[in-house]
C-alpha cells in the first residue's frame, strides 16, 4: 500500500494519456462512487482494477506492432529531456556570445588606446612644430629690430655732416635800391647786371682783389639776405632719402620674394597636412567640396568629368563620389559621424548579463469576434469585463496584471472583428506568448488566421486555447485538425503547439493553460534590468477633458517612476499621475507593468515606443522636430493626393465623393474606424476622410463639415447641446455609433442606396447631475436639473460625461421628492436612479431618448 499512497487521479491521466474524468468515470462505473477529485489518492484495488482495463483495452498482436504503433511519439519524460537539453544548449550559447562580447569589447578597448596615445604623439609633435616655429619667428623679429636700428644710425650721421664750403663767387640777390660798393672792388658795368626771375642781381668779382675783405661782404649778404642763403628746401635731404629708398625698395623687393617663397611653402606643408585627413558629409556641394579640398572647382569638376560625373558647381554629389574625387586629389578622406539627437538623448546601451532580473511574462489573448476572449480574462481575473463592453465586443485593447500561483502575469485583450487589425499586430508586437482563443463550435474564422499570422509574424510562442467546450456543439479534434491547415500542429499529433481545451464559462482546464503558459515563458528565459531608465510601448492613449491626455502604456525595459520625463512619438510630459489596472495610485513600475499616466502634453499614437530622459529641453527639442517632420509629410502627402485625385477626375469624369469626419474616444478607435470606412471606396463612391481626432465632437467639427459637405461619424462621443443645435441649425448630418458593426453597415449600405432604417432615435431631453446620494440597498440617486425637453420613466438613456458615453441603459427609478413620477418636464429638479450603474458624478449628463419606427 505504501507503493500507491501518493499516486493521485491527476497524475495517473497525464502518465496513461487519459484525462481525468474519463479516469473517474471508469472507477465510478466500477466502484459505484467515483473520487472527490483530480487530487485525489487512488487505492491498491482501484489501481489494479484500472491497470487491468489498460492492459485489456490496449493489446496488441506482436511486439513489433507495439513498437511500430508508438514510433514518432515522445514521452512525458522525453519531452521534458529535451526541454532541459535545449535549455542548457541556450545558456552554452548565451555564454559564448557574452565572451565574444567580451572580447570585442577589450578589442575596442585597445584601438582606443592605441588611437589616444596616436593622438598624444600627434599633439606632442604639433607642440614642438609650434616651439619652433615660434623661435624662427623671434629670431626674424630681431634681426628686423636690429637693421632698423642700423638704418636710423646711418641716417642721423647724414644729418650731422658739414655744409659745403661757399664758393668764391658769390651770387647775391639784392632789393630794388641799388648801392654801390666802395674801396677796391670792381662793380660790373651796367650792361653785366642780368635778372633772375624778374629779381636784379649783382656779381662781385674777387679774382682780382689781393686785399678783398670778404668777412664784409658776407656780414652784408647775411643782412641782406638772411638764412636764405643756407636752406636747400629740402633738396639735399631728399636726395638723400632718395638714394637710401633705391637701397630699402631693392632690399624689400628681394625679401617680398623670400617671403613669398616661405609663404608659398607653408601652404603647401599646411595644405598636405590638412589633405591628409578630409571629414566629408553624407553628401555636400561641389564648391564645398572644393573649399575642403583647398583647391578650384574647376579642378574638381574636371576630376569628376574623368570619373563620367557631369556636375556643376553648386550640384550636389554623395559621399561615396567626394571620396573619390578627393582621393583622386591626393586627400585621405573619412566620413563624417552624425550625432542625432536621439543618439545624445537616449540611453542605447546593452545591458550587462549581471544586471538583468526574471520579469514576468506579457501574454496577449487574439482571435476572432465573440470566441470568449475576455471571458476567458474574466475567468483568469475573477472579474467580468464583457459586460461593460458595447454589444459584448472589445473596442479598446486593455492591459491587466494578474498573479496566478505566486507568478506574476500581464495580459493584453485585444479587439477581434476586422476593424482593428492594427490594434492586433501591435498587440502581438509588444508581447512573449500569445493565445489564440478558437470557439469550439465555430472553429477557425477569418479573425483567428490573422491572429495566427500576426503572432507568427512577431516571433511569437503560440498556444491555443479551444473555448466553449462545455456546448454540446464544440468538436476539439475539428478544431485541431484545422489548425494543421496554418502550420499549428498539435502535441497530441507530434507538433510543438500547446493546444488546451477550455470553458471560460465552467472554468474547464483554465488552470493547465496557465500552467502552459508558465512552461514556455520559463523556456524563453525572459529578464530585464530593472535599474535603468525605462522604456516601453505606448498600448492606448486618450483625451480626457479633466485630466487632459492619458496614456496606458507597457513597461517593457527599465523601471518608471513618478516625476520621470518621457518621450513618446511626438509628445514629451513628465509623469504626474501613476495608476495600476486596478486603479491604485503607484509611484514605480518595473518592467512587464501595464499603467495608466496623465502628464504628457499631447495625445501619443498607440503604437509608439516611450523612453525616459534626462535632459528635458533637448527632449522637447526633439518633440518639435518630429513635428515638424510629421507636418511635412502630411503637406507633401496631401499636395501628391491631390494631384492624383485630379488626374483621376479628369480620366473618370464625374466621380462622387462622400467625405466623412471621424471623432472617437480613443487613438485606437479612431485609427480602426478610419481604415475600414476607407476601404468602403468603390467605383462610383470615394470615401474620403477629412479629418479624424480624439475628443467630443466640437463646434469646429461642424464648421468643417459644413465648409466641405461631410457627415460627422461619433464612435463613443456625444455633441453637447450647443453643437447639437449649430448641427441642426447648418443641416449637418452627425451619426453616433457605440458598436463598430453598427458603423460600418449603416455606411455601407448608405453607399449601396440600400439606407432604410426601420427605427430612428429621437431625443426626449437633458438632465444634469447637480448632486449625488448613496442609498443602502439602492445604489447611487443623482438629484438632477432638467435643462431641456423632458425625462421619462420608460425612455432609454444615456450619461455622458466631458462628451464620452460612460453608460447607455434604461431608469431604474424616477422620483419627484418622494413621490415616483413617470415624466419629469424642463425646469423641475427629480431624483434619477439608472439601472445595474452608479458610478455617476457631479457635472455628468443625463440624456433621454426613444426609438421610434419610421413608417412607410
Amino acid at each position: 500500500m505504501s507503493l500507491y499512497q501518493k499516486y493521485r487521479v491527476r497524475e495517473f491521466g497525464k502518465d496513461f494519456n487519459m484525462k481525468p474524468q474519463d479516469v473517474m468515470g471508469l472507477l465510478e462505473a466500477r466502484y459505484g462512487e467515483a473520487p472527490a477529485n483530480q487530487q485525489a489518492v487512488l487505492s491498491a484495488d482501484q489501481l489494479n482494477y484500472l491497470f487491468d482495463y489498460l492492459i485489456e483495452k490496449n493489446q496488441i498482436a506482436t511486439l513489433a506492432t507495439y513498437f511500430q504503433s508508438y514510433q514518432g511519439k515522445e514521452s512525458y519524460s522525453d519531452r521534458k529531456r529535451r526541454l532541459k537539453q535545449e535549455a542548457e544548449a541556450k545558456k552554452e550559447e548565451a555564454a559564448r556570445k557574452a565572451k565574444e562580447e567580451a572580447e570585442a569589447e577589450q578589442r575596442r578597448k585597445e584601438e582606443a588606446a592605441a588611437r589616444k596615445k596616436a593622438e598624444e604623439e600627434a599633439a606632442r609633435k604639433r607642440a614642438e612644430e609650434e616651439a619652433r616655429k615660434k623661435e624662427l619667428a623671434e629670431k626674424k623679429a630681431a634681426e628686423e629690430e636690429a637693421r632698423k636700428a642700423a638704418e636710423a644710425r646711418r641716417q642721423q650721421n647724414n644729418k650731422k655732416q658739414p655744409a659745403q664750403k661757399r664758393d668764391n663767387l658769390k651770387r647775391v640777390e639784392f632789393p630794388a635800391k641799388e648801392e654801390k660798393p666802395q674801396g677796391g672792388v670792381n662793380i660790373l658795368s651796367g650792361d653785366e647786371k642780368r635778372s633772375d626771375y624778374g629779381r636784379d642781381v649783382m656779381v662781385v668779382d674777387t679774382r682780382n682783389a689781393a686785399d678783398f675783405n670778404r668777412a664784409k661782404y658776407d656780414s652784408r649778404i647775411d643782412d641782406i639776405v638772411g638764412n636764405r642763403d643756407n636752406r636747400d628746401f629740402g633738396k639735399s635731404k631728399q636726395k638723400i632719402k632718395q638714394k637710401n629708398n633705391k637701397k630699402q625698395n631693392f632690399r624689400s623687393r628681394k625679401e617680398d620674394e623670400q617671403a613669398k617663397l616661405k609663404r608659398m611653402e607653408q601652404y603647401e606643408r599646411d595644405k598636405k597636412k590638412h589633405l591628409s585627413n578630409i571629414v566629408l558629409p553624407e553628401s555636400l556641394s561641389v564648391s564645398e567640396l572644393s573649399a575642403k579640398l583647398r583647391t578650384t572647382n574647376v579642378e574638381v569638376v574636371k576630376k569628376l568629368m574623368e570619373l563620367g560625373i557631369m556636375a556643376g558647381a553648386s550640384q550636389i554629389i554623395d559621399y561615396d563620389t567626394a571620396a573619390l574625387v578627393a582621393e583622386e586629389l591626393g586627400a585621405k578622406v573619412t566620413k563624417e559621424v552624425v550625432v542625432t539627437i536621439e543618439e545624445r538623448l537616449f540611453n542605447d546601451h546593452e545591458d550587462d548579463a549581471s544586471e538583468l532580473e526574471t520579469r514576468p511574462p506579457v501574454v496577449v489573448v487574439m482571435g476572432h469576434v465573440d470566441h470568449g476572449k475576455t471571458s476567458l480574462l474574466d475567468a483568469i481575473r475573477n472579474t467580468d469585463v464583457a459586460a461593460g463592453e458595447a454589444g459584448g465586443i472589445t473596442q479598446h485593447i486593455g492591459a491587466y496584471s494578474i498573479r496566478v500561483n505566486g507568478r506574476d502575469m500581464t495580459f493584453l485583450d485585444t479587439p477581434g472583428h476586422a476593424a482593428f487589425t492594427a490594434m492586433r499586430a501591435r498587440g502581438s508586437e509588444v508581447t512573449d506568448v500569445a493565445i489564440i482563443v478558437v470557439a469550439g463550435d465555430d472553429g477557425i474564422m477569418p479573425q483567428t488566421v490573422e491572429a495566427i499570422n500576426h503572432a507568427k509574424a512577431a516571433n511569437v510562442p503560440i498556444i491555443v486555447a479551444v473555448n466553449k467546450m462545455d456546448r454540446p456543439a464544440a468538436d476539439y479534434n475539428r478544431v485541431i485538425q484545422a489548425l494543421t491547415e496554418y502550420e499549428l500542429v498539435a502535441e497530441e499529433w507530434g507538433g510543438d503547439t500547446i493546444c488546451v481545451p477550455i470553458s471560460a464559462l465552467t472554468r474547464q482546464g483554465i488552470d493547465q493553460l496557465l500552467e502552459m503558459v508558465i512552461l514556455v515563458s520559463d523556456m524563453a528565459e525572459l529578464k530585464a534590468n530593472p535599474n535603468r531608465e525605462a522604456k516601453g510601448t505606448v498600448i492606448e492613449a486618450k483625451l480626457d477633458k479633466g485630466r487632459g491626455p492619458v496614456a496606458s502604456v507597457l513597461v517593457q525595459n527599465g523601471t518608471l517612476n513618478s516625476g520621470d520625463v518621457l518621450v513618446a512619438g511626438a509628445t514629451v510630459g513628465r509623469v504626474r499621475v501613476m495608476t495600476n489596472d486596478k486603479g491604485q495610485r503607484i509611484k514605480t513600475a518595473g518592467p512587464s507593468t501595464p499603467v495608466e499616466i496623465i502628464g504628457l502634453s499631447d495625445v501619443p499614437a498607440a503604437g509608439d515606443q516611450f523612453e525616459v530622459v534626462k535632459d528635458e529641453k533637448m527632449a522637447r527639442e526633439l518633440v518639435e522636430k518630429r513635428k515638424f517632420d510629421q507636418k511635412q509629410e502630411t503637406f507633401r502627402d496631401r499636395a501628391k493626393v491631390s494631384l492624383d485625385e485630379l488626374f483621376s477626375q479628369i480620366q473618370t469624369g464625374d466621380v462622387k465623393t462622400l467625405n466623412l469626419i471621424v471623432k472617437a474616444d480613443v487613438q485606437g478607435s479612431v485609427e480602426a474606424i478610419r481604415s475600414s470606412l476607407l476601404k468602403l471606396s468603390n467605383e462610383e463612391v470615394q470615401v474620403k476622410v477629412i479629418h479624424s481626432a480624439v475628443g467630443a465632437v466640437t463646434e469646429s467639427d461642424v464648421m468643417l463639415a459644413q465648409t466641405s459637405n461631410a457627415i460627422i461619424i461619433g464612435f463613443n462621443v456625444r455633441p453637447d447641446g450647443n453643437v447639437r443645435a449649430q448641427a441642426e441649425k447648418e443641416k449637418i448630418d452627425i451619426r453616433l455609433y457605440r458598436v463598430i458593426y453598427d458603423c460600418l453597415e449603416e455606411m455601407e449600405a448608405a453607399m449601396k442606396g440600400m439606407l432604410a432604417p426601420k427605427f430612428t432615435e429621437n431625443v426626449l431631453g437633458h438632465a444634469e447631475v447637480r448632486q449625488t446620494f448613496r442609498v443602502s440597498g439602492v445604489g447611487t440617486i443623482a438629484g438632477c436639473y432638467v435643462k431641456d425637453g423632458k425625462i421619462l420613466r420608460s425612455a432609454s438613456v444615456r450619461l455622458v460625461r466631458d462628451g464620452i458615453v460612460v453608460y447607455e441603459g434604461k431608469i431604474d427609478s424616477l422620483k419627484r421628492f418622494k413621490d415616483d413620477a413617470r415624466e419629469v418636464a424642463e425646469g423641475f429638479e427629480c431624483g434619477i436612479g439608472l439601472d445595474k450603474f452608479n458610478d455617476v458624478k457631479d457635472g455628468d449628463v443625463i440624456e433621454a431618448y426613444v426609438m421610434e419606427e419610421i413608417k412607410d
